[in-house]
Formats: C-alpha cells, sequence, structure tokens
C-alpha cells in the first residue's frame, strides 16, 4: 500500500465530504453554528474509516468529531443561530463567538499559574504543575489531526491567541530542566506533538540528547495520532524518521511512553491502526492509554471493559480514565462522579488484573489529579471517599480524604468537606499561593514540603 494522503476538513470546507449527503440541511447548519464557538475540524481516515455512517447520529466517533446542538446552551445556540440566519458578518459572528468562549472556563484547573519562568524569562509553552513532571508545548505541535469535540485545550485552535501554550525555544526548556532536578518527565503535548514534521521533532529531541540532563529519566508523547491518523507511523513519507528518532531516545536509556488518547474501542478496529502500534512498540516505546469518561460517547462498563481488554491484546497499558474538565461542552458529556465510579467498578470487576492498571475515575483540577475511590457508608450517611493521584503538594499524593454525597456532582468544586469541617485541607494552601498567579511553580515546592500538612478530623461523627 503506497502513501495515504491526508485530507482535513473543518467548517470552511466540511461539506465536500461526500457522507454529508447523509445529512439535513438542519443538521448541517448545527455544524455552521456550533463549529463557529468550539474547533471543529476531521479528516478523510476519521471519516472513512472510523463513523459508521449508518448510524451516525448515535455513532461515538460521529459525536467525538462532529459538532452538536447541544454542545452549547440553548441561549448560546440561538444567539450565533441568529447571526447566521441574518447575514451577520464574519466580524460580528467572531466578536459574539470570542464572548461565549470567554464564559466556557478556557483555561481550567488554574493552567494559567503553572506557567514558570526561568532567569526572568517566563516559558509560555511550559507548564510545571506537579514536581517531576514538565509539559511542553512546542509551536509545531498545536494544532491535531482531528479535534475531539469535548477537548479541555480546545483554545488551542482558536483565534484566542492570549489563551494558547506555545513555544519553541528549547534552549530554555533545557535551561529549565537543568535548573530543576526534580522533574524526571518532560510531556510533549499540544494539540498533537505527532502532527510535527519528522525533522522538527528530531531537532527538539536531539537538542535534550545532546543537552544529556541527568536527571531527565522519560520523555512521554501525549497524542492521538494512533486513532486519528496512524499513517504516521507506517506510510507518511517521514514516518521512518520519526521511528529512528524515538528508538534513539529509547537505546539512549531514556524511558519512551505514548500517552494515547482512545476514547472508544471502535479506534482500534483498523488494520491501520494496529499497523501503527506494532511500529511505536518496535522502536522500544510504551504505549499507555487515556480518555475522559463521557455521555454520548463511552459512559458505558461494557464500552470501558472491551476497551480496556482491546488495548492489553495490542500490547498496550490501560492508564486513566478521567472525568470530563470543566469547560468547554462539559455540559454535554459530563458524568456525575457516583455515576462515574459506578462504570469504571464494573468495568474493572469484567477484566482480569493484567488489565487493571488503570486508575480512575479522576478529575484534573486546580490542586491536583483527584481520584474518585467510591462511595463509603460511615455511621448510616454516605460519603465520597477521594484520592490525591498527583497533587501541586507532594505531600498530598496518595492520601484519602472525605466528602459529603452528593450525586449530582461533577467535580471537586461540587463537593462539600466531610465531617462538618469548613474547607478541604488543600485549600487553605491554594488561596494562600493564589495558583491563579503565574509565579515559578517550583518556589512553592520548598513551602510545601515545609509546611505541607495533612489531617482528617473525625470528632464530629
Amino acid at each position: 500500500m503506497g502513501q495515504v494522503k491526508f485530507k482535513s476538513y473543518s467548517n470552511h470546507n466540511y461539506k465536500k465530504i461526500p457522507q454529508m449527503n447523509l445529512l439535513s440541511e438542519e443538521e448541517k447548519f448545527v455544524i455552521d453554528v456550533v463549529g463557529s464557538v468550539l474547533p471543529f475540524k476531521v479528516n478523510n481516515y476519521v471519516v472513512d474509516e472510523l463513523i459508521d455512517w449508518d448510524n451516525y447520529s448515535t455513532d461515538p466517533i460521529y459525536i467525538l468529531t462532529f459538532p452538536q446542538k447541544e454542545m452549547l446552551s440553548n441561549k448560546h445556540y440561538d444567539e450565533v443561530a441568529n447571526l447566521f440566519r441574518n447575514g451577520a458578518s464574519k466580524d460580528e459572528i467572531k466578536k459574539l463567538t470570542d464572548s461565549i468562549r470567554l464564559q466556557l472556563n478556557p483555561a481550567p484547573a488554574g493552567q494559567t499559574s503553572n506557567v514558570p519562568e526561568v532567569n526572568g524569562i517566563k516559558l509560555p509553552g511550559v507548564q510545571h504543575k506537579y514536581r517531576e513532571t514538565m509539559l511542553f508545548f512546542p509551536q509545531q505541535g498545536q494544532t491535531c489531526h482531528a479535534y475531539c469535540t469535548f477537548c479541555f485545550r480546545w483554545p488551542q485552535f482558536t483565534q484566542m491567541d492570549e489563551m494558547k501554550f506555545a513555544m519553541k525555544e528549547i534552549d530554555l526548556v533545557i535551561e529549565y530542566l537543568k535548573a530543576h532536578s526534580e522533574i524526571s518527565d518532560i510531556l510533549f503535548t499540544g494539540g498533537d506533538p505527532m502532527v510535527m514534521k519528522s525533522k522538527i521533532f528530531k531537532t527538539y529531541i536531539d537538542a535534550l540528547l545532546d543537552a544529556d540532563i541527568p536527571n531527565l529519566k522519560t520523555i512521554r508523547i501525549g497524542t492521538k495520532s494512533l486513532s486519528y491518523w496512524p499513517y504516521r507511523y507506517t506510510l507518511d513519507e517521514d514516518a521512518p524518521e520519526l521511528l529512528e528518532t524515538i528508538k534513539k531516545v529509547v537505546d539512549s536509556g531514556i524511558h519512551v511512553s505514548f500517552m494515547a488518547h482512545i476514547n472508544h474501542h471502535a479506534e482500534l478496529k483498523t488494520q491501520a491502526v494496529k499497523d501503527a502500534i506494532k511500529a511505536v512498540q518496535k522502536t522500544g516505546a510504551i504505549i499507555r492509554t487515556q480518555s475522559p469518561v463521557m455521555r454520548h460517547i463511552n459512559a458505558d462498563a461494557n464500552v470501558w471493559a472491551t476497551m480496556w481488554r482491546k488495548q492489553v491484546d495490542l500490547g498496550m497499558i490501560p492508564y486513566y480514565m478521567f472525568l470530563a474538565r470543566d469547560t468547554g461542552a462539559q455540559d454535554y458529556f459530563s458524568v456525575p462522579l457516583v455515576e462515574a465510579w459506578d462504570i469504571f467498578r464494573e468495568a474493572y470487576k469484567k477484566v482480569s488484573g493484567v488489565v487493571r492498571t488503570v486508575k480512575g475515575p479522576s478529575m484534573s483540577s486546580n490542586p491536583g489529579k483527584i481520584q474518585v475511590l467510591g462511595v463509603v457508608e460511615i455511621l448510616g450517611k454516605k460519603y465520597f471517599n477521594l484520592l490525591f493521584v498527583q497533587g501541586r503538594n507532594p505531600d498530598w499524593v496518595g492520601k484519602p480524604f472525605f466528602a459529603e454525597y452528593d450525586e449530582k456532582a461533577i467535580w471537586i468544586d461540587e463537593l462539600k468537606p466531610a465531617f462538618g469541617e469548613k474547607e478541604f485541607f488543600f485549600e487553605e494552601y491554594l488561596n494562600r499561593n493564589n495558583t491563579n498567579s503565574s509565579k515559578d511553580i517550583s518556589n512553592s515546592y520548598v513551602s510545601l514540603e515545609n509546611n505541607g500538612s495533612f489531617e482528617l478530623h473525625l470528632s464530629n461523627i
């Protein structure tokens, strides 16, 4: 099989997709309206190989990539739709859609507070929230082969430049890594770093390897490319160079972990993705998988159990079940905490021990990654049992805490502390250190380790 040409579709040309003849004019109008607010992009592989067009309206991959009316509130949808119907100018539409975007929490979990600096220079393409891990947003990787409708980094793909994370100065990244020996992992993220040409990716990797940073043990690659464009690793013209670069990292003694975003087992059905997975694995890289649990796409225990089993069959490691972040179209996708826990537990029960490497359901919130361990009953009253899987304060990691039971809650900020406490144990630190500021987060680690504490008060039960 020769090279397969990548074809991208978005707002301006999606009606050229042959399968659009199956949609009514009203359905296409919905795409126009919602796609003007939330980023929309799909490609020929997703359209031709993954979507079941006989049942497109309920197909999980269609919903994962094509805008749906309910992804906007009725008020926002009607406001934009009226402009379209009245023939408004592009400037008028942009003014409204930008104002709507600002109401959709475009920077969730305090992301802007994670931007560090080195020698007085801010690093707008870096986030350093957790002690051991630094996120790097290479400028050339701030798009994707297709956009997920649930994406929590959707502002990266809009014209809201002030909301974007990106930089290309790898020398500053190296300088920061050398100055912070606590960092062992660098995560290439975006967007999707695998949209970069191999020679550009190789330039970044070579610079890291040549710098000989002793504390750098792992390079992670956050990517959806295995699902959205598997030919990146098999048929693209520069695929061999990409694989050689990854193998070079592995051979140097640095662990390479692909953090593959796979949201439904339908993404694993093609021969193309199976070939791509094998190609990556031959380099010595490990593939770990993660996804949020989302209504309309995968909010079903059987879907998760099937997906995890297929991933293990293909040599991948199930890693995380997340909860849909509080941004963008969260109201459309969100699943209450108790329901997400039920889905996780039922799926977990259906698989063998080798599949139970997965953690979840987990919220990537401002204080850290908080896992819902379950619902417990103490003296006849229900509580959520929660656990920090990661935290701004390293001392929080692995410590359980409790919250009042709320069957409707979908995020940590909707929960109340248990046992009559006025606030969760971590809130005083967050308020004191103002995580909305853009200071060097590494400065906080000293105070965290010196002053961080954890207490569980049961005196009121």
